[in-house]
């Protein structure tokens, strides 16, 4: 088929808009359909899409419906009983699931894949800035709007090299075909999918069958899953000797950090973060592991990781003073959120640090909410609002008052209204605030940020 148009359902999504504008940039018609406007359909719309907010088969542009040249492409977000997408199951459509798209770019270009179960969005962007800002490029496919470029998505097409970020969500990751890839970790999540850890550890199992023949696999160091050709594997850690990529002589102190890497494909000293937080020393060593492999110099990569800025998001900070900090943090997984809150404790081990935590999914929150306590612990106050539902259905008995149950004895802790945030923040002493989760939460960021700076 010759694809004259691509239509979307959930166009809205940080990596359906990264193929939309794929698509957009290929001069291909784009639209679609996601349930609210945001900044980024906005801005998706502003870009040359069609993009509407009602499931309504009506709102589907007559250009859009000849199946002999239209993709349809759609998130597994989406309800099976979907009106639009059932209208073009219905008519015949050649519909792909997004992961299918980015798995044909893999097949086209040489990919650099990020797969774990946290760590994927901060490394695959680093990743991606270091190849881009480098003689080799890179086009790139990421799961947040990074600050360096103010989008999702990189397009190179003189370049060699995609990097995706994969993701394990409803097995997406199965339909890549790697030239390389980290393996960040593999704490057990999505267990709504999945069922049990055992499950979800032979999920990254089969993905490491996927790599071509004569790829790389590079693992972080302690995962429980054992890879398909353990041969072929090269492991990374953060600063102990086992990884065969890791740092040394870390130097953390005046609002910088600074280490050395320890390689086998060349070691480079003296590198400085972009973002100095610890999390990202580990982050770092897995991005320069594929940059080195794609062939970056060492003054490329000095370079790169030097002027990275971070993502949207992800240790994203709003104030930064002498007085007060506020950032938000993407983290949703306990394990995730623990990194984050040790990494603030690095910048800030002498400051009263509050945390408002938005848990996400009714699922996540029942299988790991003792952990949740126990990651939020880390706190000196622990602040939680309602869980977000996403996809979900609420589920009896399943609330934040499991995670308040069981925080540590001695941690403060209190359930509010997310309508309330900004009184709350008004109302709650702090030196560092960081508001955590992947739902909506960040919607208050800007105003949170001002009543910080006023106060």
């Amino acid at each position: 088929m010759t694809i004259k148009s691509v239509y979307f359902i959930g166009i809205g999504g940080i990596g359906m808009s990264a193929i939309a504008r794929y698509y957009l940039q290929q001069g291909v018609a784009v639209a679609g359909y996601d349930k609210t406007p945001t900044p980024l359909t906005r801005e998706l719309e502003r870009e040359g899409a069609l993009v509407h907010y009602c499931d309504d088969i009506h709102e589907i542009p007559e250009a859009f419906r000849d199946e002999t040249s239209t993709l349809v492409v759609y998130t597994p977000a989406i309800p099976a009983e979907h009106t639009e997408l059932q209208y073009f199951l219905s008519h015949h459509f050649d519909i792909q699931k997004r992961a299918q798209v980015l798995g044909s770019l893999t097949r086209t270009y040489k990919g650099l894949c990020v797969a774990g179960t946290h760590g994927k969005t901060t490394t695959s962007s680093m990743t991606a800035h270091l190849l881009h800002q480098s003689h080799v490029d890179c086009n790139a496919f990421l799961g947040g709007i990074t600050k360096n470029y103010g989008t999702n998505y990189i397009l190179a097409p003189q370049s060699d090299y995609v990097v995706i970020e994969a993701d394990e969500f409803d097995r997406s990751f199965h339909w890549l075909s790697p030239f390389a890839t980290v393996i960040t970790a593999t704490d057990p999540d999505h267990l709504d999918i999945y069922g049990t850890e055992e499950a979800y550890l032979e999920s990254f199992r089969h993905y490491t069958e996927l790599i071509q023949p004569q790829g790389y696999l590079i693992l972080h160091t302690g995962l429980k899953m054992q890879p398909h050709t353990p041969e072929s594997v090269t492991t990374y850690t953060y600063s102990r000797a086992e990884g065969d990529f890791h740092a040394t002589n870390i130097r953390i102190g005046g609002g910088a950090i600074c280490f050395d890497l320890v390689s086998p494909l060349g070691n480079i000293q003296d590198i400085e973060l972009g973002v100095p937080v610890g999390v990202n020393i580990e982050n770092g060593i897995a991005a320069m592991a594929l940059a080195q492999l794609a062939g970056l110099s060492a003054d490329e990569i000095r370079s790169g990781m030097k002027s990275f800025g971070g993502v949207d998001r992800r240790f994203d900070f709003h104030v930064r003073n002498e007085h007060k900090a506020y950032l938000s943090d993407y983290a949703h997984h306990p394990e995730e959120i623990r990194a984050s809150i040790q990494s603030i404790r690095e910048v800030y081990p002498d400051k009263r640090i509050v945390g408002i935590f938005q848990p996400h999914l009714y699922t996540r929150t029942r299988d790991f909410y003792r952990e949740f306590a126990s990651a939020l612990s880390l706190l000196d106050e622990v602040i939680l609002t309602e869980i977000y539902p996403a996809r979900e259905l609420p589920i009896p008995g399943v609330t934040s008052q499991l995670i308040l149950d069981n925080l540590k004895p001695g941690v403060p802790g209190r359930i509010i209204q997310k309508a309330d945030v900004l009184d709350v923040v008004r109302h709650t002493d702090f030196d560092v605030l960081i508001t955590l989760g992947a739902g909506d939460l960040d919607n208050y960021a800007e105003q949170i940020a001002e009543i910080i700076e006023n106060k």
